[in-house]
């Protein structure tokens, strides 16, 4: 049964609603949105990740990234299935409002809107401090940095989704090629007593050398363990924009998670095994950090560190361009305000880039707080997987006859596998950081309140989502019938 099953009011629509609505068709195929779901989670790879081992431990951030890695699977498969059904710019918002009802997906959609809202302007406070340690320009870290950020890579997604996806697969492509170099370099220093040479809190339950936090370390990891793949779920959002969506979606997806498991691996071991997890456990640049364990600058260690540079700047034109798909769709139903979804002569959603952008650059001027912002975040995204897992369950469950070009191996039992983790990486986000998660709680209260008082009366029967929705509901009344 859905949330809401009550058929919301229509809004009245022009003829030209949908078309002044509209974006670029068949620009991107399976390659670039690879290489888009990579471009997602790259900057991950690169720092965030050894915070876990400050929180769990060499063990704990190990299994933590496991468990992690297996929700992450788990739901992208569960994602390729629904996005074969449903191929429109909403993604998990949409799959959630046919699963859940108008209230499901407004949930969903505006937990994903948190996590693309906040995650960019955390980057782009990284990318300032990248900029000010690299002494690029004599730049130091501030608003002009974080301004040319959103005003540069903004400006490359308004003049197109094809051009803006081949400059994301370009970067994506230094900074994956820049961590297979750091690889090959610090494994020839690799030393299994430097992964668990962080000391242990005997007054912790369950502490060992491999745990030294204990159990409870574990969960503390979990939000660490993400940052490997944080954003790859964003995949579907390009579904309109895509050539064969039912065939290319799932293939993209698939390919994305499977490149990100194998950079998880090979970047965790590698850096803590090279320098040791004691000293990389607090590091701003850990795989820079690993490869100079005497303080001084190598050649390799410069490469990798303007590298992740151009991996920060990935993560953030990517996401960029995810958080303007999902206001976009949101927008265009009648969730958000409607002039929000208007798309420009190249097919572009203007102001769905430039709001984002813009609240984006002031949270990032003014807190200067990248890790407090990415907690929020994840905050957002742990709810919207556990939204999104439960959508494919209840799709399953109520409808098995609809036609899926693409099956989730496993079905049911993938999806409640992530269902259940994602659940247990939201209790997490208040381990680590109470105020984040107070922070993301009040932000979807006032988006509840929103929606419950006004836009849940005003939603647009002409939108694709909605359309979907109508269509399934006319054909349940014919089979009561």
């Amino acid at each position: 049964m859905s949330i809401d099953s009550t058929k919301p009011p229509a809004a009245p629509e022009g003829d030209d609603y949908l078309e002044r609505r509209s974006l670029r068709r068949g620009s991107a195929g399976w390659l670039l949105l690879t290489g888009l779901g990579v471009a997602y989670v790259v900057s991950g790879d690169f720092s965030g990740w050894n915070f876990g081992l400050a929180e769990g431990g060499f063990g704990g951030l190990a299994i933590a990234m496991v468990l992690m890695g297996l929700m992450y699977t788990c739901m992208v498969f569960a994602l390729a299935e629904l996005s074969s059904i449903l191929p429109t710019a909403g993604g998990g918002y949409g799959f959630a409002r046919r699963a859940l009802g108008p209230w499901g997906g407004f949930l969903t959609g505006t937990a994903i809107l948190i996590e693309y809202v906040l995650a960019p302007a955390a980057i782009s406070i990284f990318i300032g401090d990248y900029v000010e340690s690299l002494g690029l320009f004599g730049l130091t870290s501030g608003w002009p940095v974080y301004l040319a950020c959103f005003v540069i890579f903004i400006g490359i997604h308004l003049w197109g989704v094809g051009e803006a996806l081949r400059f994301s697969f370009v970067v994506t492509g230094i900074a994956v090629l820049a961590l297979l170099v750091f690889a090959v370099g610090a494994f020839p220093d690799f030393d299994a007593s430097n992964l668990d040479d962080i000391p242990v809190d005997e007054s912790a339950f369950g502490a060992s050398s491999w745990l030294p936090l204990g159990l409870l370390g574990i969960w503390a990891a979990f939000p660490f363990g993400m940052w490997f793949f944080l954003g790859v779920e964003g995949v579907p959002l390009a579904a309109e924009e895509t050539k064969d969506p039912a065939r290319t979606l799932p293939k993209a997806i698939r390919w994305s998670m499977g490149i990100l498991v194998f950079l998880a691996l090979l970047t965790f071991f590698a850096a803590a095994g090279a320098r040791g997890s004691n000293a990389i456990q607090g590091a701003g640049n850990p795989l820079v950090e690993a490869l100079q364990p005497d303080g001084e600058a190598t050649a390799l260690s410069r490469i990798v560190n303007y590298a992740g540079l151009a991996g920060l700047v990935a993560s953030f034109f990517s996401l960029i361009y995810a958080g303007s798909r999902q206001l976009f769709a949101l927008s265009r139903a009648g969730y958000l305000p409607r002039f929000l979804s208007l798309t420009s002569s190249r097919k572009a959603p203007y102001l769905g880039l430039l709001v984002p952008g813009a609240i984006g650059f002031a949270l990032a001027a003014a807190t200067g707080n990248g890790a407090r912002m990415l907690n929020v975040a994840v905050f957002g995204a742990t709810i919207s997987y556990a939204l999104m897992s439960l959508s494919h369950i209840v799709l399953r469950r109520r409808e098995p006859g609809l036609e899926r070009p693409y099956r989730t191996p496993g079905g049911v039992l993938t999806s409640s596998v992530a269902l259940v983790l994602a659940c247990s990486a939201l209790v997490a986000t208040f381990l680590v950081d109470v105020t984040a998660a107070v922070i993301a709680l009040a932000v979807y209260v006032v988006a509840v309140a929103y929606f419950g008082l006004y836009s849940r009366k005003h939603l647009v029967a002409k939108a694709p989502e909605e359309e979907f929705a109508a269509l399934a509901a006319a054909e349940a009344e014919l089979e009561r019938n």
